[in-house]
């Protein structure tokens, strides 16, 4: 399946709460393999549709060796433990920030066949459960860093140098196979 560009901060998808998934077809599967594809060649350790431009609740991860993909996924905590790191988003790339999460996270949703799944993940694989479910509700990690660390965030982003039109924006037609999903 082709690799597909990512979208940068300030593309207003990014911001949009996704929509859920009605239809499991073979377009949804395309979709799962295009985001996967997307994610190896990036060398990331999860993606949203929505970075693809693609404004559905479904995301692909890969982290350890545990990989898979959700479809309408819900979070939810089995304990209140944090933990803080580095994060990143290849939606902002090259630029790491410590964020705060929880360190355990249980994610149940579907498959593309529309068959339930559940995925438990802890450390890193429970901070990608949670950063690939934000970017389905239209929440970038920058968002959820301390005021001082996220000035300095914004002020990296103007800089950066995939910000190429000063709007941290690409500008990508939508892939004439995903017309529908606008």
């Amino acid at each position: 399946m082709p690799i597909r560009p990512v979208r940068y901060f300030g593309d207003p998808v990014l911001r949009t709460p996704a929509e859920e998934v009605v239809t499991f077809d073979r377009e949804l599967r395309r979709l799962a393999e295009d985001l996967t594809d997307t994610l190896r060649d990036e060398r990331g350790s999860g993606l949203a549709a929505p970075q693809l431009g693609v404004s559905l609740r479904v995301f692909v991860f890969d982290v350890g060796g545990v990989r898979g993909h959700l479809v309408n996924p819900g979070l939810s905590f089995p304990d209140d433990e944090e933990q803080d790191g580095p994060e990143g988003c290849l939606s902002m790339p090259g630029l790491y920030y410590d964020t705060r999460r929880r360190l355990n996270a249980v994610a149940r949703g579907r498959d593309v066949h529309g068959r339930p799944i559940q995925v438990v993940g802890t450390a890193e694989l429970a901070r990608c459960l949670q950063h690939e479910s934000d970017h389905l509700d239209g929440v970038l990690f920058i968002d959820r860093l301390d005021p001082r660390t996220r000035r300095i965030a914004l002020r990296e982003i103007r800089n950066a140098p995939w910000n190429t039109d000063g709007k941290a924006q690409v500008k990508v037609s939508p892939h004439p196979m995903f017309g529908r999903y606008r």
